[in-house]
């Protein structure tokens, strides 16, 4: 029989929220909305906080609204001098609290940068997805890989920049490299060229990538007019083939006139839960670069909101913000001149935020728009073809091992190890066809004799430790703070890497999973057969058939999660008798050494040279450590 709700506590809730509301001041600020557990909801600024809240209440728009007013639990705010601190302030708590009825960027890859090493007497321009490290000026980020690296490979014809590792240029045989000789670089390695001249071409490459296009070609034309009047042909020749490079690379790009100047035109578009976002970033009339996000629109927010959050969330966190940014004409115009105060107190310069009704910003505004609108659609057909695929796997997969309910949770657990040292295990859990990364779990195997490997006694410890777990959960309330969700949940299907052998020792630790309905295979790597309980023969499905498929999916999971826990913790113990206790080397250095070498076994076998190159490594600390690691051994 289904309970009813006590009308006690939803008065009293109600009577708390129409309390808070009351409370609220009628100036500028941030207000929270919180769940029944503290959980942040939905993070928005107001110019008058009353107002805007009692708005959420008296007109709910859409279903968002309606069903987070429902959520809500308690309502907090935070009073500021103006809107324009309240937007930067509701950024900041976005970020930090990642509200569910908030617009989210659902790409969560690490774009591309390039950096200038500015700290170097001979800076270098380079490819990087950090952008961290002080003495750097960082440009970015880009949307593609491929066109970042070709811009580098332009600054390298045109600006003759190095591309040599560390901070010193040049190579231990102290002759130019091959990029001298195809006029790529200066040569400042051998004296070739001083560090005020190639000073001047860095100062190029950082115009180059702020967008300053035009002044970039007439400093260019100028210099081999300059050396064509002087007679000096080989030089004109070389400015001229430069010249020829950067017309090459804009005409490409050009969608409008030199005098757009530079801008960012940002563009939105809304379908239910889902939205779009395309950033065309214009520089002299250039197309530098296009980004497109998808987002996460849970509270179904309308154009204006969406393209509003995005802008905010989107600058709060870029390394450069042009004078103008033109947007749709659905944000409102008191919320572009507060848009644009925020911005231009990041930039450090004014910034306008406008809506363009007609000319070239107007043209490539429609031009976003489509883009958005187009993105949109390719991603909701993508989706629903991926989840079609999702779909007839499983089904498929249930048909194949002839399952009583589709396998809507699988697991799989894998065994790494180094001739039995440092073995581990990992779990991996997809749902729906798809990985749920949330629910991974390592585990480090601790009953087993160092040096003699045991994948059996491995596996049987990990399924046996995993059903104590699934055990202990029971007794626990979802709102204990040790409840796990991952542990507490058991899976329609149990997939043990390996074959016969990995699959019986396993079956004995899992009566309990096997009593409730939980089906349990293998699946051998050597032809991919798959094992079942109590059936001599495998089951061999086609290569080319979706079940097959996702099976190796989630192997392959297991596989690289157990693999990448294992390397952890085998560099962690090969390094930790050497470096840990050296002097001037931390957690920090230790890294660096690990990163730029591969391994530990790498670093034990650096040359002084090689040690000395390490970023962030001071000499004498590299000169020192190498010394120790040759020190003759007792």
């Amino acid at each position: 029989m289904a309970v009813e709700p006590d009308s006690s506590l939803a008065e009293s809730r109600d009577q708390r929220l129409r309390a808070q509301r009351r409370a609220l001041p009628n100036g500028p600020g941030v207000y929270l909305f919180r769940g029944i557990d503290g959980e942040v909801l939905y993070v928005g600024k107001a110019r008058s906080l009353r107002q805007r809240v009692a708005s959420h209440f008296s007109n709910p728009v859409t279903r968002g609204d309606t069903e987070m007013v429902a959520l809500a639990d308690s309502i907090d705010f935070l009073l500021l001098a103006s809107e324009a601190e309240a937007l930067l302030a509701e950024q900041n708590l976005i970020k930090r609290h990642q509200p569910r009825f908030n617009i989210r960027l659902r790409d969560d890859k690490s774009y591309p940068y390039i950096a200038i090493s500015t700290d170097e007497p001979f800076p270098r321009a380079y490819f990087t997805r950090e952008r961290h490290r002080r003495g750097r000026r960082y440009f970015g980020p880009y949307s593609n890989a491929k066109r970042t690296r070709q811009t580098l490979d332009v600054l390298g014809k045109v600006f003759q920049l190095r591309s040599c590792q560390g901070a010193e240029p040049g190579r231990r045989s102290g002759s130019p490299c091959l990029d001298y000789h195809i006029d790529r670089c200066g040569a400042p390695c051998v004296g070739y060229v001083s560090v005020e001249e190639y000073r001047e071409g860095v100062e190029g490459a950082i115009a180059f990538l702020s967008g300053r296009y035009r002044e970039i070609e007439h400093d260019i034309e100028a210099r081999m007019r300059a050396a064509a009047q002087a007679q000096e042909y080989e030089q004109a020749a070389r400015e001229r083939n430069r010249l020829r490079a950067i017309r090459s690379l804009l005409q490409r790009q050009r969608i409008a006139n030199e005098a757009v100047g530079s801008v960012d035109v940002v563009a939105v578009a809304v379908d239910g839960a889902d939205a779009n976002a395309q950033v065309l970033q214009v520089r002299d009339g250039v197309l530098a670069d296009r980004q497109s996000f998808y987002l996460r629109n849970e509270g179904e927010l309308d154009v204006g909101e969406v393209a509003l959050e995005f802008v905010a969330q989107y600058y709060a966190d870029r390394a450069s913000i042009p004078p103008q940014v033109v947007v749709q004409g659905e944000i409102a115009e008191h919320e572009r001149e507060t848009l644009g105060l925020a911005l231009g107190e990041r930039r450090g310069t004014a910034v306008e935020v406008r809506a363009p009704e007609r000319g070239d910003k107007r043209r490539i505004l429609e031009l976003a728009e489509r883009n958005a609108a187009l993105a949109l659609d390719t991603e909701r057909l993508k989706a629903e073809r991926t989840r079609q695929q999702r779909v007839e796997a499983l089904d498929e997969l249930q048909e194949e091992l002839r399952l009583d309910a589709l396998p809507l949770r699988i697991e799989c657990y894998d065994i790494s190890n180094l001739m039995g040292t440092n073995t581990v295990a990992s779990m991996v859990v997809f749902e729906g066809g798809a990985p749920k990364r949330g629910d991974y779990r390592k585990f480090t195997i601790r009953g087993l004799e160092d040096g003699v490997p045991d994948d059996f006694a491995a596996m049987r410890e990990v399924l046996g430790r995993r059903m104590r777990s699934w055990d202990a959960q029971r007794e626990l309330s979802p709102h204990d703070p040790a409840y796990d969700e991952s542990f507490a949940t058991l899976p329609n299907l149990i997939v043990i890497d390996g074959g016969k052998g990995q699959l019986a020792a396993g079956l004995g630790e899992l009566r309990d999973a096997l009593e409730h309905g939980v089906a349990v295979v293998s699946l051998a790597k050597r032809i991919e057969e798959v094992f079942v309980p109590e059936r001599a023969a495998p089951i061999v499905i086609g290569h080319d058939r979706p079940a097959l498929q996702l099976l190796q999916r989630v192997r392959d999971e297991a596989h690289r999660f157990a693999v990448s826990h294992h390397r952890a913790r085998r560099d962690k113990a090969l390094t930790a008798s050497v470096l840990d206790g050296f002097p001037g080397i931390g957690p920090a250095r230790k890294r660096a050494l690990l990163q730029r070498f591969g391994s530990p076994d790498a670093v034990l076998a650096a040359s002084r040279e090689e040690l000395e190159g390490v970023p962030g490594l001071p000499g004498k600390v590299a000169r020192d450590l190498h010394a120790f690691l040759r020190r003759p051994r007792p």
